[in-house]
């Protein structure tokens, strides 16, 4: 056994060890990405409630406070507008700032399906060194080789392709009959492939690219519809704060109320002209409007909290110990409406409409695409070559500049599917896809005049819930009145007096309902017919959260400009 052998065998040996230790063909730990306890991701916890239990309470030992907990003592007040919230909801947003980056994905998607007719420089080395037995010496037993190709390709939009080539060989051999040795080929080779049928022409081509901008145009019609939203919502918010803190105002002078009752029925019941009960049925009604206060205290919390994470102003976080006052009054004011003329704006402003137009055209792009694919491949092949050879390079370059030496070279390629029930079959349901979103476009238009009609009717009955609710609370307050100089000279009870109390609170209750849902109700119209209430006109653009270097005076993603 000589020493190369030897060699061989501890190289296999040291080779096998390693594969041993460490096998390339297994799985390892690294490759199915950072490592997630199987607890962390199957087991689920228990919220255990006893350890924020307060020790020493319970329903039997606690007392009922004898006075209206004020939870928003110490906080600081800030008074807003609902333009203010527009404005902060435009600029912190943070649902706004997740729809924004969409158009910006959909934009790196146009520009990757336009760079596929990008042309490509390509490169191709290889070096061979042959040691063959040979059995006749016309054939040399030693050849080594260099080949360089390179060159450029072209894609055309026509489906077609251009090819530009250089490619290049230096061949030596041992062969004693060779007569270049050695020998160096160097050519120019001009390439072009077309289909005629099957991939062939330009809107073929360029489907991929026509549905990437049109897909860009659905996200941003939906980026649009989300922006709409999110300050429709603020818009909603703000006058749900609103009526929540008159709620409130209404429960602490109900509570006052049956506080001055109380009072007064004890005042009664010791100069002799009542009876004890009466004292016992206004201390049961003060305890009754203590719930109310405690229960409108949290609404405002709620209320609140859900304002301030819409608008997600720096510093007004939902912890922020800062309350929000709402300071824009509501204005009642009638309108009258034309729905048809409404609707037909509506159908026509609405970004889902908007969306289906948008689908559709994909859709008749992909019908013309998929038909196009069912046709048989039948393509041109056309080659034009000029040869060099020598037995140097600048020789074999000066051979390929005489032209002496030309290749042209026809080809005809064809294939005809049999069957094609597979292309049959896609051209079929891109078919009913269209056929399917037309009849959703139709129920769409449907739904949007429904929901702008209701709309409508829910503005016009909101006047009239405005104008009854206002002379109901007139009513029950001049009854109240009445009731409370009855009980003064001992012709009515406690019972009663707080009966009035309740009606006169549920009157003022339904009439700020009565507004803020009349505000709300605004808000549904605009939001119905594609818009937004307010004097500005609201201008978007896409957000890249990558950080690009911002030119002096760029403008923001959002921004309010006047009409």
């Amino acid at each position: 056994m000589n020493k190369s052998m030897v060699g061989a065998l501890v190289a296999s040996a040291c080779c096998a060890a390693l594969v041993a230790c460490s096998n390339p063909l297994r799985t390892r730990d690294s490759d199915l990405g950072p490592a997630i306890a199987k607890e962390r991701r199957r087991d689920i916890q228990r919220f255990d409630l006893e350890t924020h239990r307060i020790e020493g309470m319970d329903l039997a030992t606690a007392s009922a406070p004898q006075t209206p907990p004020d939870p928003f003592a110490g906080l600081d007040k800030l008074e807003v507008t609902i333009e203010q919230i527009r404005a902060w909801t435009l600029a912190n947003n943070l649902d706004l700032k997740v729809a924004l980056v969409d158009p910006t994905i959909s934009q790196e998607s146009v520009d990757e399906e336009a760079a596929r007719w990008e042309s490509v420089f390509f490169s191709n080395l290889r070096t061979t060194s042959l040691q063959r037995p040979t059995a006749s010496t016309l054939v040399g037993g030693e050849v080594k080789q260099t080949d360089l190709d390179f060159g450029v390709r072209v894609p055309l939009r026509t489906g077609g392709e251009v090819t530009v080539r250089l490619p290049y060989n230096r061949t030596k051999t041992n062969n004693l009959f060779s007569t270049l040795n050695p020998s160096f080929t160097t050519n120019f080779e001009l390439s072009i492939t077309q289909p005629l049928l099957r991939d062939a022409g330009r809107r073929s081509n360029t489907h991929a690219l026509r549905v990437a901008a049109l897909n860009e145009g659905v996200t941003e019609s939906r980026t649009k519809l989300e922006v709409i939203r999110q300050l429709a919502a603020a818009d909603r918010a703000y006058w749900r704060l609103y009526a929540s803190r008159r709620a409130l105002d209404v429960a602490q002078q109900q509570y006052e109320l049956a506080s001055v009752q109380l009072n007064q029925a004890q005042r009664q019941v010791r100069a002799g002209v009542l009876a004890e009960i009466e004292v016992v049925r206004a201390e049961e009604g003060v305890a009754q409007r203590l719930e109310a206060i405690i229960t409108s205290q949290n609404d405002v919390r709620l209320q609140q909290r859900d304002l301030k994470r819409l608008s997600h102003v720096p510093g007004l976080g939902l912890g922020s110990k800062v309350m929000l006052i709402p300071v824009s009054e509501p204005t009642p004011t009638p309108y009258e409406f034309e729905k048809d003329k409404i609707a037909q704006y509506a159908v026509a402003n609405r970004m889902e409409m908007l969306e289906l137009e948008l689908q559709l055209a994909i859709d008749a792009s992909t019908i013309a695409f998929e038909r196009n694919r069912a046709l048989p491949l039948f393509a041109l092949d056309y080659t034009y070559r000029v040869n060099g050879l020598g037995s140097s390079f600048n020789q074999s370059l000066g051979v390929l500049d005489s032209v002496a030496f030309t290749d042209r070279i026809f080809g005809l390629r064809a294939e005809f599917p049999i069957g094609n029930e597979a292309a049959k079959a896609r051209v079929g349901r891109a078919i009913l896809q269209r056929l399917q979103r037309l009849s959703s476009r139709q129920a769409r238009e449907l739904s949007i005049r429904q929901e702008t009609f209701d709309a409508v009717d829910n503005i016009q009955s909101g006047w009239q819930r405005i104008l009854a609710a206002a002379q109901s609370s007139i009513l029950a307050g001049r009854t109240l009145e009445a009731e409370q100089r009855q009980f003064n000279v001992g012709r009515s009870t406690s019972t009663i007096v707080l009966d009035t109390a309740t009606r006169l609170a549920d009157a003022q209750l339904a009439e700020i309902r009565a507004l803020t849902d009349y505000e709300i109700n605004k808000v549904d119209l605009a939001f119905a017919t594609g818009t937004l209430l307010g004097a500005d006109r609201v201008e978007w653009s896409p957000l890249d959260p990558r950080g690009p270097k911002k030119e002096s005076g760029a403008p923001s993603p959002i921004a309010s400009q006047q009409p």
